[in-house]
């Protein structure tokens, strides 16, 4: 795939559609590429402002999708007008369906242990054919070389093409970028993609999510854990974005 690649905010996101995103998966899983996809959302993207290392990792990631309607919106205004929304837990499901069909076998990394087990039954009733070669919940705790090893050899033995990792942001994307090149499959950052599919969280309704609404569901959700959250970044985005559009302008590009 030759890539096109946008900066909103100095992260480098992706320009594709969802049949070129999981066409380069299924690619990539097909040679065990050792490779890492990120799924950016507006907290992730604000975040490699405050964060260098984490701007590194997305900038030097295979692919960068847009999750989160804010940064489709933005590659739009970018001169994208057909750029769709390409979120974690749809690319998920989307890639096991072809997986399913071709064949091509999937390891999970994170969450609990609870939420794996009701994560391989639900899989189990969409997906009866499809290879789960591994499923495993890592220590909350930083684990040493040795057991980082161990989990390496774990997940390379299990002969996977596809590794998920759910893990969190911004710790899943960093520990992909640390371990690309010695895990030999491909991947992908997605979140609470695992809990979604587990049924342990709800997704917000069809119409919120086609209407870029579905953060608005999540605050509803979890007003505790993600009211300040979405204020603060999604206000800082705005501010950022417009300050970019701006300078465009100005320049001319």
């Amino acid at each position: 795939m030759l890539r096109n690649e946008q900066s909103v905010l100095g992260a480098c996101i992706d320009v594709l559609s969802w049949d070129e995103a999981i066409g380069q998966i299924v690619a990539w899983g097909a040679e065990r590429a050792s490779r890492y996809v990120c799924i950016c959302n507006v907290h992730s993207v604000v975040t490699t402002t405050r964060d260098s290392e984490f701007m590194s990792v997305i900038n030097e990631a295979d692919m960068s999708t847009p999750d989160g309607e804010p940064i489709a919106w933005a590659l739009r205004k970018m001169g994208f007008p057909s750029q769709e929304r390409i979120n974690g837990p749809d690319l998920m499901w989307r890639y096991l369906a072809e997986a399913e069909r071709l064949s091509q076998s999937v390891f999970f990394y994170g969450s609990t242990e609870i939420t794996l087990a009701k994560l391989r039954e639900n899989l189990a009733c969409h997906f009866p054919k499809l290879k789960i070669v591994g499923m495993y919940s890592p220590r909350f705790c930083q684990i040493d070389a040795e057991q980082d090893k161990a989990e390496i050899d774990m997940i390379n033995q299990s002969g996977a093409n596809v590794t998920f990792v759910g893990l969190g942001c911004p710790k899943q994307e960093k520990w992909m970028a640390a371990h690309k090149g010695r895990i030999n499959a491909t991947m992908i950052g997605v979140g609470a993609a695992f809990d979604y599919h587990a049924g342990v969280l709800k997704r917000a309704p069809l119409w919120w999510q086609r209407n870029g609404l579905e953060w608005l569901y999540r605050v509803a959700t979890e007003p505790r854990r993600l009211f300040m959250r979405y204020l603060v970044t999604n206000t800082l985005f705005v501010i950022g974005f417009s300050r970019q559009l701006i300078r465009a302008r100005i320049s001319g590009k």
